[in-house]
């Protein structure tokens, strides 16, 4: 294989790692985008030097979406109601991570690595630890190579990493087998598809918490709704405005999920959490630019 076909071939590589950072595909192509422009602003030279391509590639992706996570927080400010992470189909970037010699009680399975729930987790750390995080956790880089992304010490890069562990380990101890995930959704969704308030309810955790991200391109919720009541009226209310949508359940990487359709055109997912065999939190995404996976 030539240095540019192996160049171009890792192209998926470099999506999946930066939608494990970034949170969304479009961000992720622009980030790989501006990696492969690095690439080829180099002289023949200078690309003949490079021992590893592939590393190469993964540390400039990784400098640029550490850049973009710096200035994330200040573009969402102006994103127009809650803002959710891309929800994907579990198999886009399925194989595409860690070696399987890695630690599987230290670190996060490759489909829990690209669920709404984790990439939710991941938001809230600095930009640092998330790349810390995702490069050492999900990809198994060494921490002095991770320290060339960040700008750090390894011993400063294995601290960032453990504290975004802890945070993600906090969620793992609440969340429950898929099994008994599926279970509850599926009766979620039965007492959804009836229409009856109090049968919903009944599903819900009494501090149930529902967003949905729309925007600014379509209606949607333009605050969470909190509390199972709420949720359950919300929902209802939802379905009562578009008669027409059908909702049926769907594979992600949270779990089994719901798809709604309209006009035979994916119009909304559904993730949800479970714990103590109730649904706690539903995250649903309806801005038609963080659904193309799914059409």
């Amino acid at each position: 294989m030539d240095v540019d076909t192996e160049v171009i071939a890792e192209r998926r590589h470099l999506l999946a790692l930066g939608y494990r950072m970034l949170g969304t595909v479009a961000e992720a192509e622009d980030a790989v985008q501006e990696t492969y422009a690095r690439w080829y602003r180099l002289t023949p030279d200078e690309r003949d030097a490079i021992a590893s391509p592939r590393a190469w590639l993964t540390r400039v992706a990784s400098r640029v979406c550490l850049d973009v996570l710096g200035s994330a927080r200040v573009r969402r400010e102006s994103y127009v109601g809650p803002w959710l992470p891309e929800p994907l189909p579990s198999s886009t970037f399925a194989g595409i991570g860690r070696a399987p010699s890695a630690d599987p009680l230290d670190r996060v399975t490759l489909d829990e690595s690209v669920s709404t729930a984790l990439l939710v987790v991941l938001e809230a750390m600095t930009p640092a630890e998330r790349v810390a995080f995702v490069l050492h956790d999900v990809f198994a880089l060494p921490f002095d190579e991770i320290g060339e992304v960040v700008g750090r010490s390894p011993a400063a890069c294995r601290q960032l990493a453990a504290s975004a562990r802890r945070r993600v380990q906090d969620r793992r101890e609440r969340a429950v087998p898929r099994a008994e995930h599926d279970r509850v959704v599926q009766a979620f969704g039965a007492a959804a598809a009836g229409g009856d308030l109090a049968a919903l309810v009944a599903v819900l955790d009494p501090d149930a918490v529902l967003v949905s991200d729309g925007g600014g391109r379509v209606s949607a919720a333009r605050r969470p709704v909190h509390g199972a009541e709420n949720v359950a009226r919300f929902l209802l209310g939802l379905a009562a405005k578009h008669p027409d949508a059908s909702v049926g359940p769907v594979v992600t990487a949270d779990g089994l999920g719901f798809e709604v359709r309209e006009e035979g055109a994916v119009t909304g997912i559904i993730t949800l959490s479970v714990r103590d065999g109730l649904v706690t939190d539903l995250r649903m995404m309806r801005n038609p630019d963080k659904l193309t996976s799914w059409q």
